[in-house]
């Protein structure tokens, strides 16, 4: 589970790093803090490009942004997103209402570290719950993997194609952000969207990343430069199914 902080104060900054990568190191492996910063610009640059899965978002920010209008970007963007508000002013906690932003949680600094520690450690608890059921949920469009102690989700959107690893029992799992390898069958995959195809024995594809497709040689080239192999019984297959979901552009349908 990816986490976000942007806090205002620095000292608050170093203390909610602290206590997350604790609860981390003894709870969650899972849980990693990718991004710590005082400008919400930064924030809204990561957001752009993957985002997190947890947000801890300080409210009074002291920028032309502050972490309410942050939060409605956020939720824009990512409405499975986790985001827990931290305020020096209760108060203010009422306006996450006002805005619909569904937070998962408030953090009052005005109680002490301790306390703070405290309720960080529960938030980080429910939200991580949270993160396990949306792999759970076919609905909602995201895999879950298991790699040793670690729990990743991955959108199906950002999902290029799965392999076979050269390890027995293994897949290997290359998408947007990068490669996964871990423990695993291609056909507990191949079910759970349209847009996954078998089209080898040790292949299985997302249609959508497609960018070329050469019948002599048998090879699919996806949209991260890689070549998957084709069976020459799956290619006709592949055809029509690209041609029912419409998924790639015209270009590559040519080259079959």
């Amino acid at each position: 589970m990816k986490i976000v902080i942007c806090e205002n104060e620095a000292s608050q900054q170093e203390f909610l790093q602290s206590v997350i990568s604790n609860y981390a190191m003894f709870h969650e492996p899972s849980m990693k803090v990718i991004l710590n910063t005082s400008k919400p610009e930064d924030v809204l640059e990561c957001v752009q490009h993957g985002g997190a899965d947890c947000y801890f978002l300080d409210i009074e920010l002291g920028s032309s942004i502050d972490g309410m209008e942050l939060a409605r970007i956020i939720r824009k963007q990512d409405p499975l997103a986790n985001i827990i508000f931290i305020t020096m002013h209760a108060d203010k906690m009422k306006l996450t209402f006002k805005y619909k932003l569904a937070a998962l949680d408030f953090i009052a600094k005005e109680f002490g570290q301790d306390r703070i520690a405290e309720q960080v450690r529960e938030a980080l608890r429910v939200a991580f719950n949270k993160y396990l059921q949306i792999g759970d949920h076919d609905e909602t469009n995201f895999i879950q993997i298991k790699i040793g102690e670690r729990i990743t989700n991955i959108s199906i959107d950002d999902v290029y194609y799965f392999e076979t690893s050269s390890q027995v029992h293994k897949i290997r799992l290359y998408e947007r952000n990068g490669e996964y390898e871990f423990y695993g069958k291609l056909k507990d995959f191949e079910q759970i969207d349209e847009r996954l195809f078998r089209s080898h024995k040790s292949y299985l594809i997302n249609l959508q990343h497609i960018r070329h497709i050469d019948k002599k040689r048998r090879m699919i080239t996806m949209a991260n430069h890689r070549e998957c192999y084709a069976s020459f019984r799956t290619l006709k297959m592949l055809e029509s199914k690209l041609e029912q979901t419409n998924v790639i552009k015209q270009s590559s349908l040519n080259s079959i």
